[in-house]
């Protein structure tokens, strides 16, 4: 059963300029990869590289041609394929990642079941998800949080020297329950101040609050025992959480830095296995993106997956965010279609 590789570039636009406290685009270029068996079913899946990683759209597609000799003749050969990807370019998660995804989704289509239920999944468990406000002036700032109205939480972005006025801009706007996080912007020293500022706007946790390798200073913020601290940039695999085990309280994972959804998994039963909260990311991604992750998050505690929702032309549909709740679809392997296709 030969699989054949397709893929496609888009371009997403974000409605604003996406900006953190390493800098900002207001496009993303994310790949569109296919994988067709003999019978013509076809797995989607979505590379949504990160330069902060090495990758971009280029290295993704350049990769994808040196695995394709090593796609899997039978497709249920997941984690055997998904362990050959991984040794074959260790560093590469998106593109591993849009692999992995179109796997599944073929998979969950040949067994006409979506890929939670593969799992033994209740989709009624997932969490709700935060919307993310990027970094701007106060004034941009309390716009985005009027756009946001239909999400219950909201996630803001800091780590400069204006983060006690984004933050006051936000509380002018709304009372909703805040995340932080700095993406390692701040000091030791400045991350220790912001704390109790944190607690006072009602921040309810905050995330990577130093640079990926200061794991002594993140476990000396955590003591302070003012606010849990998430990790994400300090949290690639699973082999990366046995030491931040009383270091920090929780993790944040993405498939485009882990890899595959099936190392995603092994994420949350290590992470569980060391008493942490489990999270779930994303990069700027389309629907097809988002689904993917979305179909773990019953087995998590909190969700960051508004990807899609920044930006300005989505080129697909597939999980929903209904009131801030994550709606996973019905429709076998990810369920994802074309936009195009939604009133057919």
């Amino acid at each position: 059963m030969a699989l054949s590789l397709r893929t496609e570039v888009i371009t997403l636009k974000t409605k604003h300029p996406f900006v953190i406290a390493r800098g900002g685009d207001d496009d993303t270029r994310v790949v569109w990869v296919r994988l067709r068996d003999a019978d013509g079913v076809e797995g989607w899946g979505e590379a949504d590289p990160s330069r902060y990683y090495g990758e971009t759209a280029d290295t993704v597609l350049a990769v994808l041609t040196q695995l394709e000799p090593h796609l899997p003749k039978d497709p249920f050969d997941l984690e055997a394929a998904e362990g050959r990807f991984a040794q074959l370019v260790p560093k590469n998660g998106a593109a591993r990642a849009a692999l992995s995804a179109a796997l599944h989704d073929l998979v969950g289509k040949r067994l006409g079941q979506p890929v939670w239920r593969l799992w033994g999944l209740d989709p009624a468990r997932a969490p709700r998800s935060s919307f993310t406000i990027g970094i701007d002036t106060p004034e941009k700032i309390r716009q985005k949080v009027l756009e946001a109205s239909s999400y219950p939480i909201l996630k803001i972005k800091l780590g400069t020297d204006r983060d006690e006025a984004t933050l006051r801009a936000v509380r002018d706007a709304t009372d909703k329950p805040l995340r932080v996080d700095a993406n390692a912007g701040w000091t030791r020293e400045r991350a220790l101040q912001m704390l109790p500022v944190l607690k006072e706007y009602g921040v309810e946790f905050v995330e990577q609050p130093l640079p990926p390798d200061d794991l002594e200073g993140i476990a000396a913020v955590r003591r302070r025992g003012i606010l849990p601290v998430v990790v994400d940039e300090s949290c690639i695999v699973a082999g990366d959480i046995p030491r931040l085990a009383g270091a920090v309280d929780g993790i944040n994972i993405k498939l485009a830095k882990c890899g595959s959804l099936r190392e995603a998994l092994r994420m949350i039963a290590t992470a569980r296995a060391h008493g942490m909260l489990v999270m779930v990311g994303c990069m700027i991604e389309s629907s097809l993106g988002i689904t993917a992750a979305a179909h773990f998050t019953p087995l998590v505690d909190a969700a960051d997956l508004d990807g899609a929702a920044l930006t300005a032309n989505d080129p697909f549909v597939g999980a929903t965010i209904d009131g801030g709740q994550i709606r996973l679809p019905t429709g076998p392997g990810l369920g994802v279609r074309p936009r195009s296709e939604r009133g057919a």
